[in-house]
């Protein structure tokens, strides 16, 4: 571990926030999954896959960094309606680092046992939701969508009972690797308790994690302003991807704006504002054309927390601003799928008369977007000649360039991640134990994401 760089910088906050849990004793420590490309940004891409396990199933502590692993205390929004009684319940934030690029960095668990936070759960994982946990960060990661990614996934040995799946069911431990650990309802509980100086102390500290921040005269309507800058991008990206996260509660959103905890999640099969991921999101609060409405009012939750610590003249601009962010971000994910460069005018138009074409054709958009990279159409002309792409046709013209030079996009069909794959994925692992599928698809997926890099 010569390059890892520990970090304590969380215990500086005081007890108030956290409470000091240990790990679950599983019976087993199977290493299922290492991914050693963000573990190289954190300097442990060489550990060995016995000193791997020790940290990361049987939750060793790294030297250096926290000295017992830490439940986070947060509130939230689920679906709207105020919960007081949240925290991390499965998980817990095991280390702090710095990466490459010197930013602070958190790693936390999920289904590592219970905590104060438990609430009568058993504080497990699934090795499903576990394997669905690593296709859905990998392939957004390679999309360019602000994710955290899934560092380590390691069987457990235990039978677990589950209402919504065939049990008993196998357990997992996961390892996750983002910018922070802290969620908005973090910020939530603090206003909740009406405790100003707490507030403020997390204020300061999540300004930290950004590495140019300035604070200035009201330190809260600088965090607000990020939040409402990434809260927009992460929206946008998700309509890029054509992701839909399912489950966007302020218990969910982390203060450093990279999507994480991916439960329900689905990417879309065609372009419809009502597609849901959750079985249980009966309104459709959540669906794929919701996103960006949901990320602005969890926004809103934010500031109305961060009132407590700054006057609401401060707040409002960052709020006001949310609505051409929003576009401005979508704009450039929209244009980054496609592969073409920013024109200035025109850009808009561009990106209005592709969501106009595949929300009245209900082509797969991973179809479109492979057929169209560079801005020229490299398939059968035919599949886009009908009258809902004569608008994206014209609008496209002036920004076709020279044709993709990676492999990935001469081949017969783009790599997607739908519900079908998913499920074949975890039927090789559920029946036969077989992990092949789940690495080959892994690898096709960063294949993928380099070919988008060019």
């Amino acid at each position: 571990m010569t390059g890892f760089r520990p970090e304590r910088a969380i215990l500086e906050l005081g007890d108030a926030f956290y409470d000091v849990v240990a790990a679950a004793a599983f019976p087993q420590a199977i290493l299922r999954f290492r991914n050693d490309r963000a573990a190289a940004q954190i300097g442990l891409d060489t550990l060995s896959d016995a000193d791997w396990t020790r940290h990361f199933g049987r939750f060793e502590m790294l030297p250096g960094s926290l000295d017992a692993p830490l439940a986070l205390r947060y509130h939230g929004h689920q679906f709207r309606t105020y919960n007081p009684d949240l925290g991390d319940g499965r998980g817990f934030l095991f280390a702090q680092c710095r990466d490459t690029g010197g930013r602070l960095m958190d790693l936390g668990t999920k289904g590592s046992g219970q905590t104060p936070w438990s609430r009568a759960g058993d504080g497990r994982l699934t090795l499903k939701g576990a394997v669905r946990e690593i296709l859905a960060t990998e392939m957004l990661e390679a999309l360019g969508v602000a994710t955290s990614r899934t560092l380590s996934v390691i069987e457990t040995g235990e039978a677990l009972d589950r209402n919504d799946e065939p049990s008993p069911t196998r357990g997992a431990v996961l390892v996750r690797l983002n910018h922070s650990h802290l969620r908005y309802g973090s910020f939530q509980r603090q206003a909740y308790l009406k405790d100003a100086d707490a507030l403020s102390r997390l204020v300061d500290y999540a300004l930290r994690h950004f590495v140019d921040a300035d604070p200035g005269e009201h330190p809260a309507a600088t965090l607000l302003d990020h939040a409402v800058t990434t809260g927009a991008a992460m929206a946008a990206q998700f309509m890029a991807a054509g992701f839909v996260h399912g489950v966007l509660n302020t218990d969910n959103i982390n203060i450093t704006g990279e999507s994480f905890d991916y439960g329900p999640w689905r990417f879309a099969p065609a372009w419809n504002a009502d597609f849901t991921a959750a079985y249980f999101d009966h309104h459709g609060l959540y669906s794929f054309g919701r996103q960006a409405e949901a990320l602005q009012w969890n926004a809103y939750q934010l500031a109305g927390a961060l009132r407590l610590v700054a006057p609401l003249e401060a707040l409002k601009p960052p709020l006001e601003a949310y609505p051409e962010r929003y576009q401005a971000a979508l704009v450039k994910a929209m244009l980054r799928r496609l592969g073409v460069t920013p024109r200035g005018e025109g850009d808009l138009a561009l990106v209005q008369s592709i969501e106009a074409a595949l929300t009245q054709t209900q082509m797969p958009p991973d179809r479109f977007w492979f057929d169209w990279r560079g801005g020229a159409l490299r398939s059968p002309a035919s599949l886009y000649d009908g009258d809902a792409f004569t608008s994206f046709r014209a609008a496209v013209a002036p920004y076709a360039g020279a044709a993709p030079a990676h492999a990935y996009w001469s081949d017969a069909a783009p790599c997607t991640m739908l519900i079908d794959e998913v499920e074949a994925i975890w039927a090789a692992i559920a029946d036969a134990d077989d992990w092949g599928p789940l690495e080959a698809k892994v690898a096709a997926i960063r294949r993928m994401g380099a070919a988008h890099e060019i």
